[in-house]
């Protein structure tokens, strides 16, 4: 594990969120061993961690008081994590708020349907206590601001780095911070092939913990949030052999 990780304090710059007071996070895990070890470790890391052994009445405290990041096991009383995190991603409140599964369904399968659903990672069990907190900062990394930079208008999207807003088509789109930087970096690319290894590289930051299949997943979710015909796109090409291409409308 790198150690900048572990050892670098950063401010989180979430949008909404007070950033003087500690970032929190939802935890839900029926495991009291396991809830234990993660509170203990991410409170010694700086955040507020609030643990629920079911999922029942986690949506419900969500939109009462909304976390800065949730862990879902998959396998828990009441709502299972999937269904949460189906959940987290269809309310308008919280739909851009990263969700990291930390669960023992540790198969590929388990890992892209996690991603696919709306997930920013997926930790398998067992798991080493100071790499869930890297990954965490990790995820977190990815909601700092971006540099200064114009909107950006292509066809009918609209892509706003200092509002961290996707307009397609004249609605807002809501997006996770990790789908909005793949997407700003292709549009401010147009053309340019990337193989997923330079899309790890320069969208991802830390590299230590994804996958390139994670970027074929991202780039689906992106094109059923853009394109009017996901499996004919006009503007998200693959390139055979390659990688993606960004196109703009001719």
């Amino acid at each position: 594990m790198s150690s900048r990780f572990a050892s670098r304090d950063t401010v989180f710059e979430v949008p909404s969120y007070n950033t003087l007071v500690k970032p929190s996070i939802f935890v839900v895990e029926d495991d009291p061993d396991i809830s234990r070890l993660v509170r203990h470790h991410l409170e010694a890391a700086g955040f507020t961690v609030k643990v629920f052994a079911m999922g029942n009445t986690v949506m419900a405290e969500s939109e009462r008081q909304r976390p800065t990041l949730f862990i879902l096991d998959i396998m828990v009383p009441g709502k299972d994590g999937l269904e949460l995190c189906r959940q987290i991603r269809q309310t308008h409140l919280l739909a851009s708020t990263p969700v990291i599964f930390l669960t023992a369904k540790s198969s590929e399968a388990d890992r892209i349907l996690g991603l696919e659903l709306g997930a920013d990672d997926y930790i398998p069990k067992p798991f080493s206590p100071r790499e869930l907190v890297a990954r965490v900062k990790a995820v977190l990394r990815r909601f700092e601001r971006p540099l200064s930079q114009s909107p950006v208008k292509i066809g009918d999207i609209q892509i706003d780095p200092g509002a961290m807003t996707l307009t397609v088509r004249g609605e807002i789109v809501p997006t996770t911070a990790t789908e909005f930087r793949l997407l700003d970096y292709f549009a401010r690319h147009i053309g340019r092939v990337f193989t997923r290894d330079q899309l790890l590289d320069s969208v991802w930051r830390d590299t230590a913990y994804v996958t390139p299949r994670s970027v074929d997943v991202y780039v689906r979710r992106i094109r059923e949030k853009i394109e009017p015909d996901p499996e004919n796109p006009r503007y998200l090409k693959t390139v055979r052999g390659a990688g993606y291409r960004f196109e703009g409308m001719k």
